[in-house]
């Protein structure tokens, strides 16, 4: 397989980084062999890294250690970690309403290192240091095996195809003033500070609440805007010709499905961080998982003021307590307009991302299956009818709210992970034994002493 490395602004991220690492390398079979109930068991918020300072109260106490950066290995770890991919998903297998063939619920068949309910796949990981800002697309990527990891021969390769999908987005650490609303008062000592490197997934609740919306309309099902008290859209001439079904039992709520899409996403980027964090453990780096940044500012939605963020586009309105994150332009954009005419245009795309030349049901393309042709020819495709259908109440949620979806945020960004390196002597004067694992304690001499 080739990766093709891109670089941006001077990016780090190069082949020669991942031809610098090695599957014999000591510290990843340390790694590879760390034990995960010592990762379950001894995962703590350890908050302290070299350079940080507590200026008062009972655990005042200020760094004896100079901030020291991730290396290229320990930070290649981490995002391989959060969205590596592990092989071909294995998608939705059976559905009762299309039992004669492959469901066709999936939005995306990369299998990463977290789950996706449904497998639509929306997230993708944004990150931060001293070098810049860098972005790692992995959903779209098309795996070559079955499982990518089998040996621990692998392990470079895996990293090496999350470094591939790396790209630099600027060449300065990401900005946010150090006080309210930016960050919480409890996290401005220690969050962002230099040497760590943070990590902050990102998911579309736009894409997963359409791709949801199509679900039910192919099941029959008809949707009930309950926050207007109205149906969701013109939907008489789909329920006259038996697209849909509008008895009580076949109605879902609108409040319903767009609490599904947002919940579920917020679970995703739950785990890609918890993933992070668990690496953490194996690779002796201190760190947590907190949501104590301001989503809106690390986005970008005080740009006017000076205050880049990530640089996404925003809509807003007077009557919104909040503007709405709508996506990153080039590089992460949410299926709604400015990125679509409108939401029936958006409903075509999903259609031709499943079902067009290339999409995830063409039988041409690959998969986890021994007769992947067959098996993959079998799942119906959208009818025009269904197409036009999930098109009609995807634009009713929009002309009505003039957003996707109504009452949530289209781009979701909620909680962070960071990794520093740990100040033991902290964690020795005020906590004692205990405090942290043994690769904690042999992190210094293991991954950084001098040859």
């Amino acid at each position: 397989m080739l990766y093709y490395f891109q670089i941006f602004y001077g990016a780090i991220i190069t082949e020669t980084t991942v031809s610098n690492i090695h599957p014999t390398d000591p510290r990843l079979a340390e790694v590879l062999n760390f034990p995960l109930v010592q990762g379950l068991f001894g995962r703590r918020s350890r908050r302290f890294g070299f350079g940080m300072e507590i200026p008062g109260g009972p655990l005042a106490y200020k760094s004896q250690h100079e901030p020291m950066p991730l290396s290229d290995l320990e930070r290649a770890l981490l995002v391989t970690a959060a969205t590596g991919v592990t092989g071909w998903n294995f998608g939705i297998p059976f559905t009762i309403n299309e039992s004669d063939r492959l469901s066709n619920y999936s939005l995306r068949l990369t299998g990463r290192t977290i789950p996706s309910a449904a497998t639509i796949c929306t997230t993708e990981l944004f990150f931060t240091d001293d070098t810049g800002i860098f972005l790692t697309r992995t959903r779209e990527l098309t795996p070559e095996r079955l499982r990518e990891f089998e040996s621990s021969d692998d392990v470079t390769r895996m990293i090496g195809i999350s470094l591939a999908a790396t790209i630099q987005l600027s060449n300065e650490r990401l900005y946010l003033p150090p006080e309210p609303p930016h960050f919480d008062e409890h996290n401005i000592w220690n969050s962002n500070r230099p040497g760590s490197t943070l990590f902050m997934p990102v998911g579309d609740v736009g894409e997963q609440l359409l791709a949801l919306l199509a679900m039910y309309v192919t099941n029959g099902y008809t949707l009930y805007d309950d926050y207007s008290g109205r149906p969701g859209g013109n939907l008489e001439p789909f329920i006259r010709t038996g697209v849909i079904d509008d008895t009580p039992q076949m109605r879902f709520a609108l409040s319903h499905i767009e609490q599904v899409a947002y919940s579920t996403v917020a679970m995703e980027l739950a785990l890609i961080c918890q993933n992070i964090v668990l690496m953490m453990q194996a690779i002796g780096l201190g760190g947590w998982m907190y949501s104590g940044i301001y989503p809106y500012s690390a986005l970008g939605a005080f740009a006017d003021e000076g205050i880049k963020g990530l640089g996404f586009r925003f809509s807003s309105r007077e009557d919104w307590p909040y503007p709405n994150p709508l996506g990153l332009d080039g590089y992460y954009e949410s299926v709604c307009p400015p990125y679509v005419a409108d939401m029936r245009e958006a409903a075509h795309k999903l259609a031709e991302r499943k079902f067009g030349s290339g999409g995830t049901y063409d039988p041409a393309t690959g998969g986890p299956f021994l007769h992947n042709s067959e098996i993959k020819a079998s799942a119906r495709p959208y009818t025009q009818a269904q197409i036009d259908c999930i098109g009609e109440m995807a634009q009713h949620i929009y002309s009505t709210y003039g957003r996707f979806p109504a009452r949530y945020p289209t781009i979701l960004l909620r909680i962070y992970a960071q990794a520093h390196h740990l100040e033991l002597e902290f964690y020795d004067k005020f906590f004692g034994p205990g405090s942290y694992l043994q690769a904690h304690a042999e992190h210094m001499e293991r991954w950084h002493a001098t040859p």
